[in-house]
C-alpha cells in the first residue's frame, strides 16, 4: 500500500537558511557569511548583550518566578513598555487610552496576528508591500487570509535609491481600505528609508485614499542608535490622526533572536473600542499558539522598566549601530581604492543591517563559487558579516565579480 503522504511535493528551500547551511558546511578557511540578518561582533562572533546576560542571571536566581501560563495576550508590563518605547512615553494616544499592545511571537507573530485580525474583523482583503520587501511579508499576509497581494514600487535599480514617483503612483491607485505594509526604519532588504518629507507625502496619499498603515518595526534603536529617530515615521502617522497597527521585534535590538519576543501595538481613535479589540485579538492568538513564552519578554520588560538597565541597553544599541556604520564606510572605501566600476555611495546612504548592493545574480554566484562569500541572490548582504579582518577580502572579491561580469545595462 502506498503512503497517503506521497501527494506531498518537495517544497522550495528558504534561501536565507539554505545559504547559511551551505556556509556552515563549507570548509574553506576564509569563508564569509553575509546571509542571515543577525548581529556579529568585530570577530565575526554572535554577541549576547551584557545587559541581557545580567538580567538572565537575576531571573535564574529568582525562586519566586514560575513557569505558569501567561495570559493569552501576554505579559502586560512587557506590552506597556513596548508601546511606550514605540510611541514615546509622553504620547497623547497612550495618555488617552487609545493605544495598547499584545505580546506576540516576535515580529513575524505580530504580522500574523495583526493581518488575521484585519482580514477577519475589518474585512480588509487587499494588502500592498514594497518591491522588494522581506520575503516573509507576502507569505504571512496570504496565509492570514488576504486574497489580494499587490506591490508598490520602491527600489530603483538604476539610481540605487527609492523610486518615489512610482511608489506614490501605486498608492494613489490603491483601492480604499487596502492595508499598506510600511517598514518603520531600516527597510529590509534595501536599507534605504524615505526622508521625512517623503513620509509626509506618503501619509498625504494614504489619508486621501483611505489606506490603512501596518508598520513593521524590526530595528528600532538598532538602525541609527537612537530609539526616537527610528520611531519617527510611526509617531508622525499617529500625529496625523491615523489609526494603525505596528509589529515590533526584539530579535535584533536585544539580540534575542531565538526567544521570539515581539509586540503588536494597536492605535485606535476611540478608547471605548479597546475592550472589544482585545477580546477578538485574544481569539486570534488562542487559535494560533494559545499564549506566548515568558522568558524573553521578562528580560525585555525588566530592562525597559529599570532606568539603569535601560541606559546600559541604549549603550549596547549604539555600539551595534555604530559598528554597522563603520563597516559600511570601510567597504565603500576599499571598493573606491580598488577603482571598482560603478558608484558605491548607496552603501553608506543605506541604514540598518542590510545593504542592497546592486550585485547581479551572476556576480553573486561568482562570489559564492570562487570566494566562498555567501549572500542572497538579490545582492542583499548583512553588513554585520563584515569586520576589519575580512572587509578587504570581500571588496577584492566584489571588484573581481563586477569586473569579470559587468551588469547588463
Amino acid at each position: 500500500m502506498g503512503s497517503r503522504f506521497q501527494v506531498v511535493e518537495q517544497g522550495p528551500p528558504i534561501e536565507v537558511f539554505q545559504k547559511n547551511k551551505l556556509f556552515l558546511e563549507d570548509t574553506f578557511q576564509n569563508k564569509v557569511n553575509l546571509t542571515v540578518g543577525a548581529y556579529r561582533d568585530e570577530n565575526g562572533k554572535p554577541w549576547v548583550l551584557p545587559v541581557v546576560r545580567k538580567v538572565e542571571k537575576q531571573i535564574a536566581a529568582d525562586d519566586t518566578l514560575l513557569h505558569e501560563y501567561l495570559p493569552v495576550l501576554g505579559m502586560e508590563q512587557f506590552s506597556a513598555a513596548s508601546v511606550s518605547m514605540l510611541l514615546g512615553e509622553d504620547s497623547p494616544v497612550i495618555a488617552s487610552g487609545r493605544a495598547f499592545g499584545v505580546q506576540t511571537l516576535s515580529g513575524t507573530g505580530g504580522l500574523r496576528v495583526g493581518a488575521e485580525f484585519l482580514n477577519r474583523h475589518l474585512k480588509y482583503n487587499t494588502f500592498y508591500y514594497s518591491q522588494p520587501t522581506w520575503e516573509n511579508h507576502h507569505l504571512v499576509f496570504v496565509r492570514s487570509g488576504f486574497p489580494n497581494a499587490r506591490e508598490y514600487r520602491y527600489w530603483d535599480a538604476k539610481t540605487r535609491a527609492i523610486d518615489f514617483d512610482g511608489l506614490i503612483e501605486d498608492l494613489r491607485s490603491a483601492p480604499a481600505d487596502s492595508v499598506v505594509l510600511l517598514h518603520a526604519c531600516a527597510h529590509n532588504p534595501t536599507g534605504i528609508d524615505p526622508t521625512h518629507d517623503q513620509w509626509e507625502k506618503i501619509a498625504d496619499v494614504m489619508e486621501e485614499r483611505k489606506l490603512f498603515p501596518f508598520f513593521d518595526s524590526a530595528y528600532q534603536g538598532f538602525a541609527s542608535g537612537d530609539l526616537d529617530k527610528d520611531a519617527w515615521a510611526v509617531r508622525y502617522f499617529i500625529k496625523r490622526g491615523f489609526e494603525l497597527v505596528c509589529a515590533q521585534s526584539y530579535a535584533k535590538n536585544f539580540g534575542l533572536y531565538n526567544e521570539r519576543v515581539g509586540n503588536l501595538t494597536v492605535v485606535t481613535s476611540d478608547a471605548a473600542l479597546v475592550p472589544a479589540l482585545k477580546s477578538q485579538l485574544t481569539w486570534v492568538v488562542r487559535s494560533i499558539y494559545s499564549n506566548p513564552p515568558a522568558h524573553g519578554a521578562r528580560v525585555v520588560a525588566t530592562v525597559l522598566s529599570d532606568k539603569a538597565l535601560f541606559d546600559q541597553w541604549r549603550e549596547h544599541i549604539k555600539t551595534m549601530s555604530s559598528r554597522v556604520i563603520q563597516m559600511r564606510e570601510a567597504l565603500r572605501a576599499e571598493l573606491i581604492k580598488l577603482g571598482t566600476p560603478g558608484s558605491w555611495e548607496h552603501i553608506v546612504k543605506q541604514i540598518g543591517l542590510f545593504s542592497f548592493t546592486g550585485l547581479t545574480a551572476r556576480q553573486v554566484a561568482h562570489l559564492i563559487q570562487e570566494y566562498h562569500i555567501y549572500l542572497l541572490n538579490s545582492g542583499r548582504i548583512n553588513i554585520c558579516g563584515l569586520n576589519p579582518g575580512n572587509v578587504q577580502y570581500v571588496a577584492r572579491a566584489i571588484h573581481d565579480a563586477v569586473t569579470k561580469f559587468p551588469a547588463q545595462e
